[in-house]
């Protein structure tokens, strides 16, 4: 008999990442560092990911920042809008002065 290897969807292994995300972040109990962690793996793991795709990355280096930041701002904007939509319910109430406001640099 052969096994059948099931190959994963890109929504399955992102939430393999968010689950380790969500363990880190009770572990750690400090979701900004989570957060700014996976941005900074995410950021690594795209360059090598243009590095290996690029014949001349110093050359196409301007494409690929605007190609990322386009998937990353439209990904971004579904989740936001669908967290608009259905709010999580956080287990803590932030104290007061623990609410940040985004703010562009």
């Amino acid at each position: 008999m052969s096994e059948q290897k099931t190959e994963l969807t890109m929504y399955q292994i992102a939430d393999q990442f968010i689950a380790l995300a969500n363990q880190l972040s009770q572990q750690e109990n400090d979701i900004g560092k989570v957060g700014t962690a996976m941005r900074f793996a995410s950021a690594r793991f795209n360059a090598f990911e243009a590095a290996i795709k690029s014949t001349d990355l110093a050359a196409e280096k301007e494409n690929a920042l605007d190609w990322f930041s386009k998937e990353f701002k439209a990904m971004l904007n579904e989740n936001l809008d669908d967290h608009i939509a259905n709010p999580p319910v956080p287990a803590q109430q932030p104290a007061d002065d623990a609410v940040k406001m985004f703010k562009a640099d």
